[in-house]
């Protein structure tokens, strides 16, 4: 990047010249040069200031930053520039250094913002500079600016600031940054501007009033600013009071655990919602960035019903805390999935702030995490906005802030105020145009097809820049929105002004699509829909995802954002592919169990061992020959443990969990409020590159591909399979479930052995199952964290790729938006979306459902420019929501601008006819809600409701709610079996489904509902929550109010708005059930019953009215009064006559009354056949074409009589008796008659086996190649003298035999006993150490040596104490005098002084102090000891004899040994005694030295281990021969803490390995492939045993060893003889001593003594008849042949054959000729030799032709130069 192209840059937008040098290789590259001319380093401070300006791109100009403080441009280049400035002659630059002077200070202060920390020091030594250059600036008569003295003013301020930070130590990251306070703060409080967004620290553990002000409803406020910061206060209050006192209140509770029964996992918070042991398990890519799914604790919220819960719901906040919310990570919801949250999943984005701290925390640690279900990212960008806003930017301050009644036209209407409204006029009717803000110039409304109020609302809109319209349910507000946006469309140059669009913000997303798709009818392009889910077909081409994509906008699109786009995008898959290698194989952990290899490395060796070391199946194998899992049968899952049918400890309670697998009925779908809260929320962000759902489904494809790979087993397969015995069983279905729910329970769990208890562990097939499971998800947990650990760099540079790459598609969504002529948003999309809004500058706003929007997301939507707001709502109906309800009353948050402002006396224009409600509906509005209200006469010709007598009911009842466990919710399950009842009876008056809705006023209710209306039955009916359905209507509406309590509490029935939209749904029915009595205590109710009984419509049952039979009515109290008319009729028969001839058998029913859909469900009387069997079907279905009663017929073929279908011939039917023929072996066959007969003998006979033995078994095997394992017992005696706990198989027909089980139990210095196998010197004890002193623990396995204390000795007492450290003998006696304390019983202490008190009194346990054991217990005067390691308690003399044994001769040889001291009744060493330190002590220094010569001296052992590590490295054809086993030697050899044994063991490993990598070598060199092939099968067998975990070499290990790696040898030898003589053709002549040689080194039996010897002179033999030279000849006749020729080495050479011939002089061919034994070509030209031909190595030994440049760098030493 040079000159040229920044000045090129330097013209160019600050956004482009950003994203433009933020995406620049050459950038960096120019920062780091070392020299600069002064015009360049003009030019680009010129350029990167104008960068910062840009506002919008946060992320870029951070990154530019972060290149910028690192580089030597500002810490070399910028200073010595600077520097230069007053030493300038050249008058002309002199003259430009003052603005060069304020580009760099705004530079450097642009970089300090962002990165405080990190660039203060080179920062400040520049700014030092600044004030000596100006001063000689002026001195040599250069004018500066005032500008540049204020600019320096500021930036020193700054660095004084931060480096005062700096010296008291907080300013340590660069998560600070510096703004200064405004003026006119509230007292007390900061400005709002510096407030934080989230909440801090202090917030949670401080007992701090916020400082609030209400939203003034009723007088204006003092000034913009105050508005502002009123408004901010109360929103930030609003989403941080329920986080803040729901943490204080947890950590009350924490604190108050010990006073409480209740746990705290089943407590449940007001404000939030808590979540136990989370743990961040998989890094997810998404488009926002890096994302986490994290698992909780699911098992405490098992009564969730996730589908339906506002619990963890896309953008709810969540907080994270490790350390009692000392320290915290904020982060949202991002995505959620019902079925994962079931598990314990959810996936969260961390918060910018958060993301940095997270870098710190380990990557298993575990969390307590709280959700507040506030929608934090819609605070989040209105607080933002209102913090950005200045209040000089603040449109409409006129009405807003001062409330001023007199409204203006809009500002750019005096320019031109001349409409044409023929686009809305009946199309009869011709309007021209005319100046608007003449009120006679109007044309009438009846040619605008509009009533008188909604004529005044268009003329409010099109003359008044802030226009209200209000719009009473069914009066047409959206008619009336969509004339007046029409009106300004088809009047853009009145407005528009260039190329500013419309914009239009709905409160949902139903209803912006409902707005756009009006829009659309009369503007077929140039809308752009922004933000949330769209479910218009209509709309779909228009949504700013769609329009990105098309070609027209790629190629329209500025380079320099296409080429940034390319190569972030590039960079940011990159990042993810790394991430994602991680991220796949952590979800795999999650779904199943690991296969046993992917845990290797994380597995200790010795466990890995015993896990290896898996018991026999008895004899069973699994089908197919497959091995099962090592993992599966180790967790108690696999083959064996099905085979046993052992049910599993804790499935007591599995049944009812399974219930989730059962099929329930199909239900109808209700939309779950969760989903509908998401659809709000969610605001789609705009991708070119793939879709959220391309990335969910290939995420998937991988992982379900990896799984396949890692998992033993996969939960997310609809099918478990386990393996098979040889008889073929299957596990049954309830067992599949059983094992599927047990695996999930286990997986979810979040307890994990600790490393301390995995260390005492010897064999892992000893614990228990739970322990088994804890232990593996530690290792699954040490897995986990090294992937985790893997992908951390990767997931920061994603992060900011992506934060980078989101700003460039901000960018370019505003190319898309700065072109459009209407914009779409929501509300939520309008605060996302608001510095992009900034930007395009909407010069008009139209806010529909404005009374349901809380001011501030008004406020945040308008932009400076915009000069026209159009308000249209009814805050009559729904409200703004508030999380807190004390800011909603208190404060009035729940008062919107539309509301606020017509208090105020606003001028505003209402709708007053309404065009939906039949007028008996309307009159519950009027005068009880809306003062006016007229019906239009298009809802006067209603039809009356089929079925019933009134068009209008309320049902009154006393039946009590119940509360829903989850949330606030309620139920009332008597009105919804009610409401269902009623639902189905008008479905039975042939309703259409579409026609009715059902409406609720709680969730809980919604759901109860649903359980009562299977689909097949209800499918189209709606059923919603009442707050859902505001802006919808339907002909029919029944409406469950739910509550009754005997406390008379209503909710939100007491609230007018709402029972507004409850109330103004239907078009033509209206049927409410509630508890009338108790509402009617509320005013508004009262009105509306006395309404209703003035019509007698209300009361305790709905009068059904049957069509067919008019005078027949029927009460219906309950849901079961409607089985009164069980067809919707009344319970009359029908008694139509069917075509068929039978009568209707159904009761009187309104539907179908000619009976064309009916079906007769009577018996056919149809015959069928000539025998006269009549049809056994019902009347309306189909008769068959056969006949299929069953009669009894002969099988031609075997003359069985058999039950045969009365249409098929006896010959062609499968005769099912039992087969009587016998197979090949004489057996039965097991089919039946009819069927061929099986091949495959299961019958049970002996089997002869290749080994000898006989055993039981299917009798198949007998005529095939594959044979079953032996199972017959080994029964050698093993050379330690115990019989092999082997069989045939295991112990490979005694050539291998399996390790001996015999316990060795010999106990060992520590005190424990061995717990090896069969040994002969018991390896080091590997029990975790029991030695404690008072000071500390030691933790090292028990066979190590222990570290001594080198603490002070604790024994001391006010008569004496001992001087020695903790680990010496103690110097003073123990003192005899008694303990003077006081026990808790009031009794004297028995103890003596200095001593633990013993927790026994001589009075309150007289029996147990006084148990004669000693003989000593009962002289009153005695005093006792308690030993601390077991609690027995012994008289003090006594005692003190018995451990002072062994310092006098009194002693037996048992208590001479070395070990130490046991308590006299249990045998517990005595460890932790202070009384018996100096005993004590002296054993343990005796005991540690027995341990060192166990062990072997560390030093000579670590020595020993340099050699031999040094030694293997030198290996390397090991390495290549022997890979796997080469590298598990040289771990081995890095182990730390090796015994000498150990060290041994691995030795002799080595020097057998060494032996087979030369048997190895042979088999590669010199024998055919096929007996290549079987020589390696054998070593690798070889192999199996020698690695083995078990292998100790044992004397049997040994001699078995021994004995193989013999036999490998001779037949090694014996193949490569045979390849000699193949290739010399004489492998005939010694056909048969080979074979007899073979026959003795393949046999199964072992290789004995006898063998050897036989073996060894049979190649002895061999020999002399087939020369190991291969030559032909005898070694004899080949050296006197060599002698008599003379010739150097390299002369002798081979044909093609093998035929050897010799060419002398310089040894190199010349000639060709012919071999005279096979005629081939010999020989050569040009000193190279003809092909085929090669040296004859075996001849003299040479390895290179004597004319040859090999063998002349030997001659002359030339290979040796190099050293």
């Amino acid at each position: 990047m040079g000159y040229k192209t920044l000045e090129e840059l330097s013209g160019k937008d600050p956004s482009e010249i950003a994203i433009t040098l933020a995406s620049s290789y050459g950038l960096q590259a120019l920062l780091d040069e070392r020299e600069m001319r002064k015009d360049l380093v003009q030019l680009l401070c010129q350029v990167l200031c104008k960068a910062f300006l840009s506002k919008t791109d946060r992320q870029t100009l951070q990154h530019l930053a972060g290149l910028i403080k690192h580089s030597g441009f500002l810490r070399t280049i910028l200073p010595h520039y600077v520097m230069g400035m007053g030493s300038e002659f050249d008058l002309t630059r002199r003259e430009q250094y003052p603005q060069h002077l304020d580009n760099i200070m705004t530079l450097l202060a642009e970089v300090l913002r962002i990165f405080p920390a990190s660039s203060i020091q080179a920062v400040s030594m520049i700014v030092a500079l600044f004030r000596p250059v100006i001063n000689s600036l002026r001195a040599v008569g250069v004018d500066v600016l005032e500008q540049t003295e204020e600019s320096l003013e500021r930036i020193q301020v700054l660095v004084e600031h931060l480096q005062e930070r700096a010296r008291e130590g907080t300013l340590k990251s660069d998560n600070y940054s510096f703004i200064t306070p405004q003026e006119d703060a509230p007292p007390g409080e900061a400005d709002f501007r510096t407030l934080p967004i989230y909440p801090t620290p202090e917030e949670f553990h401080q007992e701090q009033r916020p400082f609030l002000r209400p939203n003034l409803i009723f007088k204006r406020y003092a000034s913009g600013l105050l508005y502002l910061d009123t408004h901010f206060r109360l929103m930030r209050e609003d989403f941080v009071r329920p986080l803040r006192e729901g943490i204080q209140q947890l950590l009350q509770s924490q604190q108050d655990l010990g006073n409480k029964d209740v746990p705290l996992r089943k407590r449940r918070f007001d404000d939030i919602t808590v979540y136990f042991d989370t743990r961040l398990v998989v890094p997810m890519c998404t488009r926002s960035g890096l994302a986490y799914k994290v698992q909780f604790d699911s098992k405490p919220l098992k009564f969730v019903r996730w589908q339906n819960s506002k619990r963890l719901i896309y953008g709810s906040l969540v907080c994270m805390s490790c350390d009692n919310f000392e320290t915290f990570l904020f982060a949202t919801v991002s995505d959620r999935d019902p079925k994962e949250l079931e598990k314990g999943f959810v996936q969260i984005i961390f918060s910018t702030e958060s993301r940095r701290a997270l870098a710190g925390v380990e990557a298993h640690q575990s969390f307590l995490m709280v959700e507040t279900t506030a929608y934090f990212e819609a605070y989040r960008y209105v607080l933002e906005g209102l913090q950005d806003l200045e209040v000089e930017d603040l449109p409409f301050q006129r009405y807003i802030v001062e409330c001023s009644s007199e409204v203006h036209p809009p500002a750019y209407l005096p320019m031109g105020d001349t409409y044409d409204l023929s686009a809305i006029a009946a199309p009869e009717f011709k309007s021209s145009r005319f100046h608007t803000l003449d009120p006679e110039a109007w044309p009438p409304m009846e040619q605008l097809g509009l009533d008188e109020s909604q004529m005044r609302a268009l003329q409010l809109a099109l003359t008044k820049e802030l226009a209200i319209i209000q719009g009473p349910p069914g009066t047409g507000k959206t008619y009336t929105g969509l004339k007046i946006a029409q009106a300004l469309l088809t009047n853009q140059d009145v407005w528009k002004g260039g190329t500013s669009p419309m914009l239009v913000v709905c409160y949902t997303n139903h209803a912006l699509d409902q707005f756009l798709e009006g829009i659309h009818k009369f503007l077929p392009d140039g809308i752009v829909r922004v933000g949330g889910r769209s479910n218009s077909e209509a709309l779909k081409r228009f949504t700013l995802g769609e329009l990105k994509r098309s070609h027209d906008f790629r190629r329209r699109l500025p380079q320099h954002l296409r080429r940034a786009n390319s190569e972030i995008y590039d960079a940011l898959r990159t990042e993810e592919t790394k991430i994602q290698t991680q991220s796949v194989q952590l979800e795999c952990s999650l779904r199943g169990v690991l296969r046993e290899q992917f845990l290797q490395r994380f597995i200790s060796e010795g466990h890995w061992d015993s896990l290896s070391l898996q018991p026999a199946l008895d004899g069973f194998e699994s089908y197919g020959g497959k091995k099962p899992s090592m993992i599966m049968e180790w967790l108690g899952l696999g083959f064996t443990a099905f085979q046993q049918r052992t049910p599993h400890p804790q499935n007591d309670n599995a049944d009812e969990e399974m219930d989730e697998d059962d099929e329930e009925e199909d239900l109808i779908e209700i939309a779950e409020e969760a989903d509908l809260i998401q659809a709000e929320r969610f605001v789609e962000v705009s991708d070119m590159h793939h879709s959220r759902d391309d990335d969910r489904r290939k995420m998937e494809e991988t992982v379900r591909d990896m799984a396949e790979m890692m998992l033993a087993m996969n939960l997310e397969n609809t099918q478990i399979h386990a393996e098979q015995s040889d008889e073929g069983w299957e596990i049954q279905r309830v067992q599949k479930k059983k094992m599927k729910h047990r695996i999930r329970r286990e997986l979810g769990s979040s307890s994990a052995m600790s490393e301390d208890e995995e260390d005492t562990i010897l064999d892992v097939w000893t614990l228990s199952l739970p322990d088994r499971w804890r232990l593996y998800r530690l290792w699954v947990g040490r897995y986990r964290t090294e992937l985790r650990m893997r992908a951390q760099q990767a997931e920061q540079d994603y992060q900011d790729a992506a934060e980078r790459l989101a700003e460039i598609r901000l960018r370019e969504d505003l190319c898309v938006l700065k072109e459009a002529k209407v914009i779409g948003m929501t509300t939520t999309g309008a605060a996302r979306w608001r510095k992009a809004l900034q930007e395009v500058r909407p010069r008009l706003v139209i806010v529909e459902e404005a009374a349901e929007v809380l001011e501030a997301h008004t406020i945040t939507t308008l932009s400076q420019a915009c000069q026209h707001l159009i308000l249209i709502g009814d805050h009559q109906q729904l409200r703004p929501s508030a999380t807190v309800f004390e800011l909603a009353k208190n404060f009035n948050l729940e008062v919107s601008m539309f509301e606020r402002l017509i208090k105020m006396d606003f001028p505003y224009v209402r709708l007053n006819y309404q065009h939906r409600m039949r007028p008996d509906i309307a009159r519950l509005l009027v005068p009880h809600i809306y003062s006016e209200l007229e019906n239009h006469p298009s809802v006067m010709d209603y039809d009356n409701v089929k079925g019933l007598l009134s068009n209008m009911f309320f049902v009154e009842h006393n039946y009590l709610e119940e509360e829903i466990r989850d949330g606030k919710s309620r139920q009332n399950l008597h009105e919804a079996l009610f409401v269902v009842a009623l639902c189905r009876y008008l479905l039975l008056q042939e309703y259409q489904p579409s026609q009715i809705t059902i409406l609720t006023t709680y969730t809980g209710q919604l759901h109860c509902l649903r359980k009562l209306m299977p689909a097949k039955e209800f499918n189209g009916v709606k059923v919603h929550v009442v707050d859902k359905y505001q802006g919808e209507e339907n002909d029919i509406v029944l409406l469950s109010l739910v509550r009754s309590n005997k406390e008379g509490k209503v909710g939100f029935l007491n609230i007018p708005n709402r029972v507004c939209v409850a109330l103004s749904r239907a078009k033509k029915g209206l049927y409410c059930i509630g508890n009338m009595a108790m509402l009617g205590k509320v005013k508004l109710w009262s009105n509306i019953l006395h309404t209703l009984r003035e019509k007698d419509q209300v009361g305790p049952a709905l009068t059904l009215c049957c069509q067919n039979h008019p005078e027949r009515h029927i009460k219906a109290f309950c849901g079961d009064d409607f089985k009164h008319a069980p067809e919707g009729g009344c319970n009359l028969p029908c008694e139509f006559r069917l075509n068929c001839g039978h009568v209707c058998s159904s009761a009187c029913h309104p539907y179908d009354q000619e009976h064309k859909k009916y079906t007769c469900n009577k018996k056919c009387q149809k015959v069928l056949c000539e025998l006269g069997h009549r049809c056994q079907l019902l009347c309306y279905q189909k008769c068959p074409t056969n006949c299929l009663t069953r009669v009894e017929k002969i099988v031609p073929r075997c003359q069985h009589k058999q039950m045969v279908p009365c249409h098929q011939a006896p010959e062609r039917f499968v005769c099912q008796e039992p087969c009587q023929k016998k197979l090949v072996c004489g057996h039965l066959c097991a089919t039946v008659c009819g069927e061929s007969c099986t091949t495959t003998c299961m019958a049970t006979v002996t089997l002869e086996l290749k080994c000898g033995h006989k055993q039981e078994g299917p009798c198949h095997y007998r005529r095939s190649t594959v044979q079953p394992d032996c199972r017959a017992p080994c029964k050698q005696i093993l050379k330690c003298g115990h019989p092999c706990p082997g069989s045939c198989q295991r112990c490979h027909q005694g050539r291998f035999h399996v390790g001996c089980v015999h316990r060795c139990d010999k106990l060992l210095v520590c005190s424990h006993k061995c717990r090896e196998p069969c040994t002969r010197d018991c390896p080091p004890c590997p029990i975790l150490c029991e030695n404690r002193c008072i000071h500390s623990a030691c933790m090292k396995p028990c066979g190590q040596p222990c570290a001594p204390c080198i603490e002070p000795c604790a024994w001391q007492c006010p008569h004496q104490g001992c001087s020695k450290l903790c680990h010496e003998p103690c110097d003073r006696p123990p003192c005899t005098q008694p303990c003077t304390k006081t026990l808790q019983c009031g009794h004297p202490c028995i103890g003596l002084c200095g001593d633990l008190c013993p927790n026994k009194c001589r009075v309150c346990h007289h029996e147990d102090v006084m148990e004669i054991f000693f003989g000593t217990e009962d002289d009153a005067e005695a005093c006792f000891i308690q030993l601390e390691d077991c609690g027995h308690i012994f008289e003090s003399a006594s005692m003190d004899k018995y451990m002072g044994m062994d310092d006098n001769q009194q002693a037996t040889e048992e208590q001479l040994a070395v070990k130490l001291k046991e308590c006299p009744r249990c045998r517990t060493p005595i460890r932790r005694n202070l009384r018996y330190g100096a005993y004590v002590n002296r054993s343990l220094a005796v005991i540690e030295k027995v341990k060192e010569k166990i062990n072997g001296a560390q030093s000579a052992i670590e020595a020993q281990k340099a050699v031999l590590k040094q030694q293997w490295i030198d290996k390397e054809d090991l390495q290549r021969d022997l890979p796997l086993e080469y590298i598990q030697i040289r771990k081995k050899l890095s182990a730390s803490h090796l015994t000498a044994k150990e060290l041994w063991i691995t030795e002799n490993k080595m020097s057998s390995l060494e032996r087979v990598g030369k048997l190895l070598k042979i088999s590669r060199q010199h024998m055919s492939s096929g007996e290549a092939f079987h020589f390696d099968e054998k070593v690798q067998e070889f192999l199996r045993w020698l690695m083995d975990c078990y292998q100790k070499f044992s004397e049997q290990q040994a001699s078995d060893l021994q004995s193989e790696l013999q036999r490998l040898s001779f037949l090694a030898e014996l193949n490569a003889r045979c390849k000699m003589a193949k290739d010399t053709g004489r492998g005939v002549k010694v056909q048969a001593e080979v074979t007899a040689i073979r026959e003795v080194l393949e046999r199964m039996q072992p290789f004995t003594l006898q063998d050897e010897d036989l073996v060894k002179q049979a190649l002895k033999d061999l020999a002399e008849k087939l020369p190991s030279s291969g030559l032909g000849i005898s070694d004899d006749e080949r050296k006197m042949i060599l002698s008599a020729m003379s010739l150097p080495k390299g002369h002798w050479y081979s044909c093609p054959n093998g035929h050897v011939y010799a060419i002398g002089d310089c040894g190199g061919a010349m000639m060709s000729r012919n071999c005279p034994e096979c005629n081939a070509t010999i020989g050569g030209a040009d000193h190279a030799l003809a092909s085929g031909n090669r040296v004859a190595s075996e001849m003299d030994g040479a390895q290179h032709a004597a004319w040859s440049e090999a063998n002349n760098m030997l001659n002359f030493g030339l290979m040796n130069l190099a050293d």
